[in-house]
C-alpha cells in the first residue's frame, strides 16, 4: 500500500539534508508527486551530479517523476536485480569499478537477457552486432552472446571501461556507451567541454544519462518511494551445472533427453542458443551448456 506524506513535511522537503532524510522513512504516495523534491545531493560513481544547474535539476526530476507513475516495472526491476546483480557486482568489483554501472544494464534492457531493441540491439546490455563482435562476442545464426548474461556482462565492462580511459569520468563513458565513444569525443572537442553536463548531446544520449541517475536514485530510496520489494521476494538465478560439449549437437531436443533435462530446460537457461541445433564448436573450443542441477 502506498501512503500520502503529511503535508507539512512536504512542504518543508528541500530546506536541509537532513529533512530528505527523514522524509526518506515516510513512503510516498502518487497524490504527493507534485511535492516531491529532489535531494541537495546525488552522487553517480562517486561523481557528483550538478543539481545547482537547473537544467539537471529538471532533467533528473522528470526522469524521477516518470518512474514513479510505473510502481510495477519498478518492482520488477528490484526482482530481477536480486537475479543478475551479483553477476554485475562481482565482474564489476574484479575490474575496480563502480557499482552504480549495475543500473546501465537496468536503463538498456529492463534485465531482460533476450531483450531486443528497433536499433537490432540485443541482451541485457543491448550490444548492436558491429560492437559485440568487436568485444569478443560470438553472434551468428546459431549462437548470440549477447543473450549470455556473463559473456555480455564481461563485454559491457570492457567497453565501459575503454569509455572511462578515454574520457576520465564515469559518467562520460556511460553517455559514450549509448552513443559511441569516437562520436561523444567528437561532440566534446567541437564544444570545448570536457564534462558530460557541460555538452550539448542528443536527447537520447541526454535523457539516457538522467534515466540511470534516477534509476539509481529510486532504487536506493524504493522503500520511500513505496515500491521495496524484499530480498526474499527477489527472482534468483537457478542452480546449474555447466556442461563441456566440444561437438555437433544436431538435434538439442534428443540431446536434452539424452541429458536427462527438458528441451524447455535448455532453452530458458541458454538464451544464447538461437535454434535447435549447434554446429561443431570452433576448433579447440567447447560449448558450455547450462542444465538445471
Amino acid at each position: 500500500m502506498l501512503w500520502l506524506i503529511p503535508g507539512a513535511l512536504l512542504l518543508s522537503l528541500c530546506s536541509s539534508e537532513a529533512i530528505w532524510q527523514d522524509w526518506l522513512q515516510q513512503p510516498v504516495s502518487p497524490c504527493s508527486l507534485a511535492q516531491l523534491r529532489l535531494p541537495e545531493r546525488l552522487h553517480f560513481c562517486g561523481e557528483s551530479v550538478p543539481l545547482e544547474l537547473p537544467e539537471v535539476r529538471e532533467a533528473i526530476e522528470r526522469e524521477v517523476l516518470l518512474l514513479l507513475q510505473q510502481p510495477g516495472q519498478l518492482v520488477l526491476y528490484q526482482k530481477r536485480a536480486g537475479r543478475y546483480f551479483p553477476l554485475f557486482e562481482r565482474l564489476l568489483r574484479e575490474a575496480g569499478m563502480p557499482r552504480d554501472l549495475c543500473y546501465v544494464a537496468i536503463a538498456e534492457s529492463a534485465l531482460l537477457p533476450t531483450a531486443q531493441s528497433p536499433k537490432q540491439a540485443v541482451g541485457l546490455w543491448q550490444f548492436i552486432q558491429q560492437t559485440a563482435r568487436m568485444m569478443g562476442l560470438q553472434v551468428d545464426e546459431f549462437v548470440d552472446e549477447r543473450r549470455h548474461p556473463e559473456r555480455s556482462t564481461e563485454a559491457a565492462v570492457r567497453y565501459l571501461q575503454q569509455g572511462y580511459r578515454l574520457f576520465g569520468s564515469w559518467t562520460l563513458a556511460v553517455a559514450g556507451y549509448n552513443m559511441g565513444h569516437e562520436n561523444l569525443l567528437a561532440q566534446l572537442r567541437a564544444q570545448g567541454v570536457s564534462s558530460f553536463y557541460d555538452a550539448f548531446l542528443n536527447e537520447e544520449t541526454t535523457r539516457y544519462v538522467y534515466r540511470i541517475i534516477a534509476i539509481k536514485h529510486v532504487l536506493e530510496h524504493a522503500a520511500a518511494y513505496g515500491v521495496n520489494v524484499p530480498p526474499e521476494d527477489w527472482y534468483r538465478l537457478p542452480q546449474v551445472r555447466l556442461v563441456r560439449w566440444a561437438e555437433a549437437i544436431p538435434d538439442l531436443a534428443t540431446w536434452a533427453r539424452q541429458q536427462g533435462v527438458r528441451y524447455k530446460d535448455v532453452r530458458l537457461l541458454n538464451p544464447w542458443i538461437l535454434q535447435s541445433r549447434l554446429p561443431a564448436p570452433p576448433e579447440g573450443k567447447a560449448y558450455e551448456i547450462a542444465l538445471p542441477e
